[in-house]
Formats: C-alpha cells, structure tokens, sequence
C-alpha cells in the first residue's frame, strides 16, 4: 500500500513540475470539434491552425501525413476546442493535451455576443487563441515526460521500479506505407482510429494502461493490445478469442 502511495505521488509531482507546451514538437489538428456537425464547419479547422501557426506553433492536421521528425506521438499536442454553454453569449475555450489525453494546457475564454453561428464561433475562437499567442511558444528541445518515464526516473526501491518498467509493453512504432494505416484522434475518452477517407474505423476507451485500450468497432467490443511490437484488436466470437493485427498511427 505505501509503495502504490509512494508511486502515485511521485508520478503526480513528477509530471505536473515537466510538462510544459514548450516541450511538445507540434500539434494535432482534428477537422471537427464536439459541437459542430461537419468536417471543418465553419472553417473552425482551417481557423485554428492559422491561430497555431501565429502562435508559433507547427501543425497539422490528423489526416495529414507526418513528415520525418515528428513520429513520436508522445512528443506532439493534440488540440481541441470546446464550447460553454451560455445564454445569449457563445463561448469557446482551447486545451491542448498529450498523447494519454491528459490537459497540458486550457486557454482563457473567448466570448462573442453574436447571433450568426460563423460569425460568432469565429469571434469566440479568435478571442480565446489570444491567451494562447500570449504563451510565446518555443520549441525548448526537451521530450515531455510520459507516466512510465516519470515512474522510472522517481527515486523508487529496486523492485518496484522494475515491476512498473516490465508491466507496460513499449508503444508500437507504425508502419507509414500501410495502406491500411489508422490515424488516433484524440476524443474525451480515449481515441477514435480513423482510415484516409476519414472514416471512424474504431473507438478507443482509455483504461489504467497505455499499452491497452476498451475497443469497438463495428458494434463489436473488444480491446486493442500492444503486443510485439504491434497492436491488436481482440475480441471473443462463438466463444473463442479472435485476434486482429491493426496498424495505428497515433
């Protein structure tokens, strides 16, 4: 009990005092947010990588391919957008999150009393990126630290320290010239895994683990398992455990 107390505490201390937006090389752009109902609607997509980019920002968006460099999935920030509800008021706030969904930053809130939708989520978003380009982003170089890195960098026992490293399977490095490559983005959950189209393949759930994840795809619940150096979606049929090599890019 004092051990799992301990290791707690120090991965609580140790990531709250490392993660800072400029440690992170770039950011993920998804082409819809929660409260619209289209792709890029309102051209809110288009808007927030202009506003990334005036904040000193590299990014891309999630259907984009990644160029040499920014593989690592735990090295970039994924942003999103959300929407407070308000009477006669719009407002938008952004938060950029690392790659286990956890909040690295919130920005203030942008307000607009607009009536027109487009005019109003426009004015709210470009009001709410004003913190954001206050932040005067610089890439610092330094790789954030994730939850096994924090772990195992905490002054810890001998044996504890190993039984954390030997639990979580490394993360899979994804093979780009798939054709049947899935892309994560990021959700309030977990992740939604989808094809070039973009079509939402799978839906992932986070768990206590970053090596495994609740899946369902197709109506079908299973869970998506690194394992050797590749994820797999499993799942049970007529009673016997079906396993289906998946290549993810997250």
């Amino acid at each position: 009990m004092k051990i799992k107390f301990l290791l707690t505490a120090l991965l609580c201390s140790v990531i709250g005092f490392a993660q800072s937006v400029n440690d992170y090389k770039a950011v993920i752009i998804p082409l819809k947010y929660d409260f619209i109902k289209k792709e890029n609607e309102y051209r809110l997509a288009t808007l927030t990588k202009s506003n990334l980019t005036k904040a000193g920002f590299t990014a891309f968006y999630t259907t984009e391919e990644l160029p040499a460099g920014y593989n690592d999935r735990c090295g970039l920030l994924y942003i999103d957008v959300k929407k407070d509800n308000a009477f006669l008021v719009t407002k938008l706030f952004v938060q950029l999150k690392d790659c286990f969904g956890r909040v690295v930053y919130t920005s203030e809130v942008g307000k607009s009393r607009e009536k027109d939708y487009e005019v109003a989520y426009r004015e709210a978003l470009e009001n709410a990126f004003t913190s954001v380009i206050a932040l005067k982003y610089k890439y610092s170089g330094n790789a954030p630290v994730t939850p096994a890195q924090a772990v195992t960098a905490a002054t810890l026992p001998a044996a504890a320290s190993t039984s954390v490293q030997t639990s979580v399977a490394p993360a899979p490095v994804a093979n780009m010239s798939d054709p049947n490559l899935l892309y994560a983005q990021p959700t309030e959950n977990g992740y939604q895994l989808i094809d070039k189209t973009p079509k939402v393949v799978i839906k992932l759930l986070k768990t206590s683990r970053p090596d495994s994840f609740i899946a369902i795809k197709d109506g079908i619940q299973g869970s998506l398992n690194a394992k050797d150096n590749q994820w797999y979606f499993e799942y049970y049929q007529n009673d016997k455990l079906v396993s289906e090599k998946v290549s993810v890019k997250f």
